[in-house]
Formats: structure tokens, sequence, C-alpha cells
């Protein structure tokens, strides 16, 4: 009985910790979908290369995120689904095209882009299980960030777009 008793306990105390963040995760809440995140791991890369990224954007007239609300007042049903289209956007289109010919650089560039691909796999569960719905709204604000990002020449767009990386954390992290 004794031995069922303490079972029953480390079996407990195993799926409690399973719960918890680990060291320097969030948990997000993008709608319905709760997604563990590793911003403190993303921003600690993005910061060691942001001077050397933004120095390469020729084009700083412009912003592929933060035109004017493309981030800003999403409703909470509709920050699932941007959520989802950006860390696709990312994995798909921008880490691809930013390569450099500093390996410390490209280092950390892949460090995040595991990063996101991470966070793109769990918010792809989230989509698969339904709880993940696009309004019409996303989907705007969606197709303007993929305008501006293709106004622009791949390699431009791309180095851009990693460069506003803090944009997306920060909204991130104030809708938290």
């Amino acid at each position: 009985m004794k031995g069922s008793h303490l079972l029953l306990c480390l079996l407990s105390v195993s799926c409690w910790l399973n719960l918890l963040p680990t060291a320097g995760n969030k948990i997000f809440h993008f709608g319905p979908c709760r997604i563990s995140v590793s911003v403190t791991e993303i921003r600690s890369g993005f910061t060691a290369i942001k001077a050397n990224i933004q120095a390469r954007d020729p084009i700083r007239t412009l912003s592929i995120l933060s035109y004017p609300h493309s981030l800003h007042k999403v409703k909470s049903l509709d920050r699932c689904c941007i959520t989802h289209h950006l860390f696709n956007f990312y994995v798909d289109k921008v880490f691809k095209h930013c390569k450099t010919e500093d390996s410390f650089v490209n280092r950390k560039i892949s460090s995040i882009a595991n990063s996101f691909l991470s966070v793109k796999r769990k918010l792809g569960q989230c989509r698969e299980q339904n709880k993940c719905m696009c309004g019409q709204e996303s989907a705007e604000k969606f197709k303007q960030i993929l305008a501006n990002y293709e106004g622009l020449n791949v390699t431009s767009a791309a180095i851009k777009s990693l460069g506003e990386l803090d944009i997306l954390l920060d909204w991130m992290e104030k809708s938290h």
C-alpha cells in the first residue's frame, strides 16, 4: 500500500513539473492555445546580432512588421492565427535568406530559427486541433505584412524582417 502512495505521489510531482515552463520559457496564450516559448533565448541570440543585422538593412524608411497597425490591436481569438502565420513566415521565408559571411551571426540566426521552428510546430498542433481559428482581421493583417515583404528583393526583405524581430517579440510579450 505504501508503494502505491509513493508511486502516486511521484507521478503527481512528475506531471506537475511537466506543466512548468523550463528556465527562460514563458507560457503564451494565443487565443485558446497555450505555447511555451523560450523568449529569453531568442532575445539573447537576437541582441547579439541586432546591430550587425540592422546595419545590413539598406532601406530604413520602410517597415515590414510595424506598418501602421500590422500587429496592433489584434483580437485575442486572432492572436493564434497571426502568430502561426508569422512563425511560418519567419521559418519558411526569412531565415532561409539570411546568410552572411560572418559565421557567428549565422550560428545565432540558426539558433533563433530552431527556436522558431519549435514554436511553429506547437502552433501547428493547435491549428490541427481546431483551437487556432483565423478571422478576417488576422488574414488582412498578415496580407499586409506579406505585401511589405514581397515589395522588396528577397535578401533585403529577409534582413529587414530579421532586424525587426524585436517588434514581434515585444508584441508577443505585450499580448502575454
